[in-house]
């Protein structure tokens, strides 16, 4: 089924939504999510069953298979430019929410999220947090990822973009958004906080992200590979030399449906 005509004006595609002003908007990037797309929004909607949030997808693929896909007809569909910051900011552009939500696509928020974030963002009045990290699988290695990516964002308050990191509509724009680079992008907005002064605060509560990432490359590889990646990141290496080094998302999910990087 073809898209509406507005969708492909780049940012056009602003749906409407049964609110006038919604507490919050969650903002999925995608590449690619045809197949996992409509089962995390019936997720977001179980969620939320006052409708206090909206949903908006911003899709990065030319061919807008991920925004065809949709069912819903109340989610505001975002045709953007490839690139996840680009298109978290293409999103957050779109936003009516008091809070944004950024949101991976294979991953699912816990059942009391948006009561936690109105409760850290309006009665402790801070502008930025994320929650714990949660991987699906019984497998103790992914409990052991899991557990160590959670202990070191406390121990930095640097989550990482599959934490689901959530901000202050007006803080996020006063502060420039995600900085477009072609990774890092959630690393580099957490430190631009900590050295404007801002409190990050991390949630005990665990998002739920796929395994996918690890199993298709292979865990020991991702691991090692990722490491090297922050740690030369934060010696100062350009993310557009460290991109050379990192699988293409976009064009290995060119070649198939199924994420492939980690």
């Amino acid at each position: 089924m073809p898209l509406d005509p507005a969708y492909k004006a780049g940012l056009a595609g602003h749906l409407p939504v049964n609110m006038d002003h919604p507490k919050f908007s969650i903002i999925i990037p995608v590449f690619h999510e045809a197949e996992r797309i409509n089962d995390l929004i019936d997720h977001l909607r179980q969620l939320d069953p006052e409708r206090s949030s909206e949903i908006i997808i911003v899709d990065g693929a030319p061919e807008e298979d991920t925004l065809q896909a949709i069912h819903d007809d109340k989610v505001i569909r975002i045709s953007s430019e490839k690139g996840r910051a680009k298109q978290m900011n293409a999103g957050a552009s779109m936003a009516a929410g008091d809070v944004l939500i950024f949101l991976h696509a294979d991953t699912k928020l816990p059942i009391h999220a948006l009561k936690k974030i109105e409760t850290v963002t309006e009665k402790r009045g801070l502008m930025a947090g994320a929650f714990d990290l949660g991987i699906q699988s019984n497998q103790l290695i992914f409990r052991v990822i899991a557990f160590l990516g959670s202990l070191r964002s406390r121990l930095n308050r640097i989550p990482y973009g599959d934490q689901a990191i959530f901000l202050r509509r007006e803080y996020f724009n006063n502060i420039g958004g995600y900085k477009e680079i072609p990774l890092m992008e959630d690393v580099e907005l957490m430190r631009r906080i900590k050295r404007l002064g801002g409190k990050i605060w991390i949630l005990y509560d665990r998002v739920m992200t796929s395994p996918r990432r690890w199993e298709e490359e292979g865990v020991i590889y991702c691991i090692l590979r990722n490491w090297a990646l922050q740690i030369l990141y934060f010696l100062g290496v350009s993310p557009h030399k460290l991109v050379k080094f990192y699988k293409d998302d976009e064009i290995v999910k060119s070649r198939k449906p199924e994420k492939t990087s980690c």
